[in-house]
């Protein structure tokens, strides 16, 4: 029988596990251990990508190990997350035959291989031992991102020695990110989470400053995409904050603090837009239609001329084959799918971001302890695929991070909410024998 102890531990992150030797214990805990430390460094090094493979991929394979270690399972719920991303790379593979003899193309198909399995490691990570493993991660990202936010900032404003060089481009802000339209996207989930966190249950100065640190480096990045991103995910995450909170006083709490918000980050882009560089970009930036966009060899034209491509290839061009006949990729992730992976693997990709947004929906309501997170990962996920009409994120890695952070904890909830529901039955047995 399932007890209110059972439903704390799993709460908590842990499972009831039958009785084992006194000696499996320790050893069960210190495998645990390991694979939290290395899981935290993962996470820590996830924001330097300047380099390829990163320091983060690298340590990927050591998680991996560490998972295998620690007993990390597979579990049943995440069935559907594994039968898409094996459909879309399979049908990635038999495209390469439409781009034979070519390095690259097999690399960029050894990439969204790993990217795939990089998700599933991480869905089975947070399905079981769920808020120690999920807590981990966040300490991890916000301090990863926010010092990454501020190596940005410095950067943009070379506040000492090559600072412009390293972590600023044309004039853009990058961190240690090769595109500003990578590394604004990358920072908008921690924001996310230290936001929640002080519109519905407290509110630190330290976290003024992070959230501020994390805002304003995503700002000069001059991201198009990461602006609308971040509007979108912020007012996804509000929402859903509002609906799930507890109290009426909460909501007028989130309700005040998101006007006051909201206000705040009004005034400090106008502060921002008092230095001239700044100003200049932002004035560049903000128009609606830049010069790449419109043309005979602008963006929209190129996404005309990617729309009848991929009604001539079904099967895909594969890896940059529309990039070789057309000098430049088609910027939209939807057409990349078709173009790359052929209509098999473009039919596949939209039923998981649409399998994906409907799994969160359907647990992100339920009270559980890592419910914030989820939120948080649901709203940053919304805004990328919103974001993906305009870029290309079937590479980026944060994007596989949340995509298996949302399938992982919605599987947590499920085995939470089946295990509560079980418990109630019980509690009235009890309640009636007494």
């Amino acid at each position: 029988m399932i007890t209110a102890q059972d439903i704390q531990d799993i709460g908590r992150g842990r499972s009831a596990p039958p009785v084992a030797p006194a000696t499996a214990a320790p050893v069960a805990a210190l495998s645990e251990r390991l694979l939290l430390v290395v899981l935290y460094i993962t996470v820590l090094a996830s924001s330097v990508a300047i380099i390829e493979p990163s320091p983060h991929d690298g340590l990927m394979g050591v998680l991996a190990i560490a998972c295998v270690a620690a007993g990390v399972r597979f579990d049943r719920h995440l069935a559907l997350l594994f039968l898409l991303l094996l459909v879309f790379n399979v049908a990635g593979l038999l495209a390469l035959l439409n781009v034979p003899g070519q390095e690259m193309t097999v690399q960029f198909s050894i990439t969204s291989i790993y990217l795939g399995v990089a998700a599933m490691l991480f869905a089975a990570l947070f399905a079981d031992k769920t808020m120690s493993r999920i807590v981990t991660v966040r300490a991890a990202y916000i301090l990863t991102a926010t010092i990454i936010a501020i190596a940005g900032i410095a950067g943009y404003f070379n506040m000492f020695p090559h600072a412009h060089e390293l972590f600023a481009t044309n004039d853009r802000a990058l961190g240690a990110f090769k595109d500003p339209n990578v590394y604004g996207p990358f920072l908008i989930w921690p924001a996310l989470v230290v936001l929640e966190r002080m519109l519905a249950r407290r509110f630190r100065l330290t976290d003024v400053f992070i959230v501020g640190a994390l805002l304003f480096a995503l700002l000069l990045s001059f991201s198009r995409g990461a602006w609308f991103h971040v509007a979108v995910s912020c007012a996804v995450m509000m929402m859903i904050a509002f609906v799930t909170a507890d109290t009426d006083l909460k909501r007028v709490r989130i309700i005040t603090l998101g006007a006051i918000a909201i206000a705040a980050v009004a005034g400090f882009i106008v502060i921002a837009l008092s230095f001239d560089s700044v100003a200049d970009m932002f004035r560049q930036r903000a128009q609606l239609i830049q010069s790449y966009d419109v043309g005979s060899g602008g963006r929209f034209r190129l996404q005309e001329l990617a729309l009848a491509e991929l009604l001539n290839y079904p099967n895909g061009m594969g890896p940059f084959g529309f990039a070789s006949v057309h000098k430049i990729q088609q910027h939209n992730v939807y057409l990349q799918a078709f173009l790359v992976y052929g209509w098999a693997g473009a039919m596949a990709y939209i039923t998981l971001l649409a399998a994906t947004c409907w799994t969160a929906l359907r647990t992100v309501f339920v009270r559980t302890p890592w419910q914030p997170y989820l939120n948080c990962a649901f709203a940053a996920f919304v805004g990328e695929v919103l974001e993906g009409f305009v870029i290309d994120t079937d590479h980026w890695r944060h994007f596989f991070l949340l995509l298996g952070m949302i399938w992982g904890l919605a599987a947590a909830t499920l085995k939470y909410e089946r295990a509560r529901q079980t418990l109630q039955p019980a509690e009235r047995f009890v309640h009636v024998g007494a």
